[in-house]
């Protein structure tokens, strides 16, 4: 496919408005009325594959006949993120046809020990937690591998927020300085990403193995990667969590994370 051909403008539909859809680019769509351009959609391809759309409109019809474009011009499923509070979105991703795939807690999270709790968390018998940046590659990727395949048996990746992705064959950490872990004896069964983002690091994902639950490791390793953060200054941190995940929402409300934000995720399949 040549990404900047314009493919066949998609007329108005609805009312009497003079509102033509093209297609300017592979991932962008305008919406033109009488030469002036009143709305515009885009495609991001997120590292898994999924492909996430957002329009952006002057009014309603805009809107629908932008994302009908985008809809007939694209293979499903598609995803959009929305923020719980923008009722106008909400109401034009349903009638696309779009429904509820989950819906996810932003969090901002302290990093002070004096307000997390977790001054006294430690891991449980022999466990130690290997500190941010000390990770191996292989026992890193060993732990990736098998968490990726017990959450896919279970939840599955579609339910995971999309910084958790399904990499090529044979790849599965990219850079192993973004991870803490626990480790028991030679066998790492715990992890912590950390997005290392200006001034606000992302939590992008905490996870045990399955046979390793309930037993302290993931407060371990949140108290590990949080507390580095305040010896270096940094105050918050930010993480998203499915609201239907009630252990990691019972994790971070626990530390005294607050909620900074709610966004829905809708799916055209």
């Amino acid at each position: 496919m040549d990404p900047h051909r314009h493919t066949p403008a998609h007329p108005a539909t609805s009312d009497d408005r003079a509102t033509t859809i093209t297609r300017v680019a592979e991932h962008q769509w305008h919406a033109l009325e009488d030469d002036r351009e009143v709305g515009r959609g885009d495609v991001s391809v997120r590292p898994d594959g999924r492909l996430f759309l957002s329009v952006d409109a002057w009014h309603a019809a805009a809107f629908d006949r932008l994302a009908a474009a985008m809809v007939a011009d694209l293979p499903v499923p598609l995803h959009a993120l929305v923020d719980e509070d923008d009722l106008e979105s909400t109401a034009g991703w349903q009638r696309a046809g779009f429904t509820i795939a989950r819906r996810e807690r932003e969090y901002l999270v302290p990093t002070d020990p004096a307000r997390t709790g977790l001054v006294d968390a430690s891991a449980p018998a022999g466990v130690r937690i290997v500190p941010l940046g000390g990770a191996e590659r292989d026992p890193l990727c060993a732990v990736d591998r098998a968490i990726r395949d017990e959450v896919g048996s279970a939840v599955g990746w579609w339910r995971m927020p999309a910084e958790i992705v399904s990499l090529p064959a044979g790849v599965t950490v990219v850079d192993p300085s973004t991870y803490a872990v626990a480790a028991r004896g030679d066998r790492y069964v715990g992890m912590v990403r950390l997005g290392p983002l200006p001034r606000q690091p992302r939590i992008g994902l905490i996870a045990v193995r399955a046979d390793e639950h309930r037993r302290g490791i993931a407060k371990a390793l949140l108290a590990s990667v949080l507390g580095g953060l305040h010896r270096a200054g940094v105050a918050t941190a930010r993480a998203e969590v499915d609201e239907s995940n009630r252990a990691a929402t019972a994790l971070f409300e626990g530390v005294g994370a607050r909620i900074a934000g709610r966004t829905v995720e809708w799916v055209r399949a």
